[in-house]
């Protein structure tokens, strides 16, 4: 997971992570399932791809361009607007996007939003998710439109693709593991989709699930995510599941150094997370299968 950079980003990441204040959290106060939804919400670091923090867009209003082999997509406003947002949504709505990665008026949505991951989210958990959005001041914004390069604009082809790499349903209990384990590995594989970025992808854009967590030298807006496996390859084979859990708590390498780039977004979320919770995702990482890489040259101002 480490995007790695020098010890000067400190005060950046800091300031990153002081720009969740503005999550209303004495809406959330009181109602168990609104709670529940902004801890998830938060965790998942949707904030980062649906608001266009860089140019001070409203909160979920709608994203930052994100630019893909495919093309350069942006994520839609999410707040409850009735025209703008998805103030119109029902639960079952938001429940078929999550879980099945179609949109209310029935098309496919391209696998650019993570539904691949967060189709694996418990039926309570999309509930909960759903309850906290409800809460949120909505914003009269359209969202901007994708810029998709032919042929993939066509959203009739998504089908074959789903046929080939989706495939819907939450996360089956792995015999023998601890409970820790699987709520390490629940919160890493559905809510912090973390495969989306680790996982290489081929050359239609699924994820190459046996080279899962090997990481990606063509990453979200072509970072390079490194390996994150226990292969001696990986930029985190030495570290211990206490040094991943400090990592995903502040941010910080064992070195002293700290996350930037897409890393750093990521930590914005997982610091909200229990101490439990991530040191179970510590746990499941630390336990991933080895799967060797090469090292890659380190791309000009990019993180390593």
């Amino acid at each position: 997971m480490p995007f790695q950079v020098s010890r000067k980003d400190a005060a950046a990441v800091t300031f990153a992570l002081a720009s969740l204040a503005w999550i209303p959290c004495s809406i959330a106060a009181g109602d168990p399932a609104v709670e529940r939804g902004q801890y998830l919400f938060t965790a998942a670091d949707c904030t980062s791809c649906h608001t266009d923090q860089k140019h001070k867009g409203a909160p979920l209003a709608g994203g930052p361009p994100l630019v893909t082999a495919f093309g350069v997509f942006f994520a839609p406003n999410i707040t409850p607007d009735p025209n703008f947002g998805i103030g119109k949504w029902s639960e079952a709505d938001f429940h078929r996007a999550l879980r099945s990665g179609i949109g209310r008026d029935g098309t496919y949505l391209y696998p650019v939003f993570p539904y691949p991951s967060f189709t694996h989210l418990t039926d309570r958990d999309i509930s909960d998710i759903y309850a906290y959005l409800k809460t949120l001041k909505p914003v009269a914004q359209a969202s901007r439109a994708s810029e998709i390069k032919p042929p993939f604009g066509w959203r009739f082809l998504l089908w074959f693709w789903r046929v080939l790499f989706f495939r819907e349903g939450t996360l089956p209990s792995v015999p023998g593991r601890s409970a820790e384990w699987q709520r390490g590995r629940y919160l890493a594989e559905a809510v912090g989709h973390c495969q989306e970025c680790h996982t290489p992808r081929n050359v239609l854009g699924a994820l190459e699930e046996s080279r899962a967590y090997s990481g990606n030298p063509t990453g979200p807006d072509r970072q390079d995510a490194p390996n994150i496996t226990s292969d001696p390859s990986s930029a985190i084979a030495t570290w211990s599941v206490e040094d991943v859990t400090q990592l995903l708590a502040t941010g910080q390498t064992p070195d002293f150094d700290f996350v930037g780039a897409g890393m750093a977004q990521v930590v914005k979320g997982t610091s909200a997370l229990s101490e439990a919770d991530r040191h179970g995702i510590a746990v499941y990482v630390k336990s991933l299968p080895p799967i060797h890489t090469e090292k890659r040259p380190k791309k000009p101002g990019g993180p390593t």
